[in-house]
């Protein structure tokens, strides 16, 4: 079977994840020292689809490492509405995005930095107009990305927004964890998944859980079982699905979670359990003590930092993504009505 470009770029990661850590030391560290004189009272995130989750990541670790609230700015405020607030004056506005090209994220982060806003973008093209226009530039450093599903491009800005949450918080443990990174990735990445895929392949729909830092790796999985698989998913926390979402899932249907392994896990082995009992088949990557009730527990590295596991789920997700889109008959190069970069104006 020929490999697919899903599968190598995901292979990729944990060597980009290195390359980038190593590459981006020193600005990290510049951009970090000045953001601790300034003292802002808030940061603002800009992005799309896989970078927006990139960007919810970003929040939790800035709102739970560093204390800071985060603002999600939508692209259609500066692109479309032109209300960007003058409040965004010497906030920064991380934008995150893979190719730096689409026109409403371009058109949202320049009319932040005219009114003053602190531009620093993550960003896998370093020619692209969004790398021109940033005040501070940090490169994913991933290498180029054809599949139109985005693999290794996410997971190196999750690596970049750690890293720099790392760094600006003087966080030591984490720091470490940085450092070691791409092995952790690669690890996880060798992972074997497989077992969920005869529960995944015939559903036309699902649920994917997360909390906290899984969060915004359960809406990542959604996403990609949606474009690669043309799979239905939908992703919520493992707290506010007992809000309603809970009675849509029936005897035989399948829940996909990814446990959190910080103080967010609380609670998550009896959501599972709960789901279990009216005959869910609940899927599991976690600790063994929080997903003991699921039909299949899925394996993680063990031991990792909270932070850094959580990197490493999406990884391995990411390789039983690509199986399970063969599995049900697609290309998971070229899903259809998608294209690598999205103009939306």
């Amino acid at each position: 079977m020929t490999t697919s470009l899903m599968f190598a770029e995901a292979a990729e990661a944990g060597a980009a994840a290195t390359r980038q850590v190593t590459a981006n030391r020193d600005r990290v560290a510049g951009i970090t020292d000045r953001l601790r004189t300034i003292d802002p009272p808030f940061v603002a995130t800009l992005a799309r689809g896989s970078s927006d989750h990139a960007a919810s990541f970003a929040k939790v670790l800035f709102e739970t490492r560093l204390r800071l609230p985060v603002v999600s700015h939508p692209p259609s405020i500066g692109s479309l509405y032109r209300t960007t607030s003058p409040r965004l004056a010497g906030v920064p506005l991380l934008v995150i995005s893979q190719s730096g090209r689409s026109p409403d994220l371009i058109a949202a982060a320049q009319e932040a930095k005219d009114v003053g806003a602190i531009i620093i973008a993550m960003v896998n093209d370093e020619q692209s107009p969004l790398a021109a226009l940033a005040d501070h530039l940090l490169p994913l450093h991933a290498g180029p990305e054809r599949s139109v599903a985005a693999t290794k491009s996410f997971v190196a800005s999750l690596v970049a927004v750690t890293q720099f949450v790392a760094a600006w918080s003087n966080d030591d443990l984490l720091s470490q964890a940085i450092g070691e990174v791409g092995s952790a990735i690669d690890r996880s990445f060798a992972l074997d998944w497989s077992a969920a895929l005869p529960l995944l392949t015939g559903p036309r729909s699902l649920l994917v859980l997360g909390r906290g830092l899984t969060l915004p790796i359960a809406g990542e999985a959604a996403l990609k079982f949606k474009e690669t698989s043309a799979l239905h998913a939908e992703a919520f926390s493992i707290a506010e699905v007992a809000h309603g979402p809970m009675t849509l899932i029936a005897a035989g249907d399948p829940v996909f979670v990814f446990a959190p392994e910080d103080p967010a896990r609380e609670g998550t082995a009896e959501r599972i359990a709960a789901f279990a009992e009216r005959g869910a088949r609940v899927i599991a990557a976690g600790d063994d003590a929080d997903t003991a009730g699921a039909a299949i527990r899925l394996p993680i590295v063990r031991h990792a930092h909270p932070v850094i596991g959580a990197i490493g789920q999406i990884a391995s997700f990411y390789r039983l993504a690509e199986a399970l889109a063969r599995a049900r008959g697609r290309d998971p190069d070229h899903p259809p009505y998608l294209a690598k970069v999205t103009r939306t104006l």
